[in-house]
């Protein structure tokens, strides 16, 4: 549905710190459904860890936060024209590893929103397993 072209006219995120590939499903109202292949090149990985890489669960959260960034603009309509911040994450929860090869599955949910604040509920996975999950919270930023 947006490649990482399509991505970039969205959120002002860049490399290294953008971390959706692909959008595959978007119903520019509830839910979204991102893609982030997770290569062995990643530049976290040459300290997380080197001998065991592992993507750090953070930056997990992050590629969930960029996923519910795009469709919270696009609820607004104000795609390319602002940030999203956070403003808290809850009940995050991590089940499995995410190491290099695999392809991260990030589906977001809108569960509440008012004006320019927003609560999603995330989940990650590689292939059926789901690997993350929480709460992200997060405001309309600057343009």
């Amino acid at each position: 549905m947006l490649d990482v072209n399509d991505i970039k006219k969205i959120i002002p995120h860049r490399y290294p710190f953008l971390l959706v590939d692909r959008i595959i499903e978007c119903d520019d109202d509830t839910r979204i459904v991102g893609i982030k292949n997770v290569t062995t090149n990643e530049p976290f990985f040459q300290g997380h860890f080197p001998d065991y890489p592992v993507m750090p669960g953070v930056l997990i959260v992050e590629a969930m936060a960029q996923v519910a960034c795009i469709l919270a603009l696009r609820i607004l309509k104000r795609e390319g024209r602002s940030s999203v911040l956070f403003t808290g994450i809850d009940k995050v929860k991590f089940r499995k590893p995410v190491v290099p090869g695999d392809v991260l599955r990030l589906e977001l949910t809108k569960i509440k929103q008012r004006g320019e604040l927003f609560r999603f509920q995330g989940q990650a996975y590689v292939g059926d397993q789901r690997v993350t999950e929480g709460i992200i919270q997060a405001i309309l930023g600057r343009p």
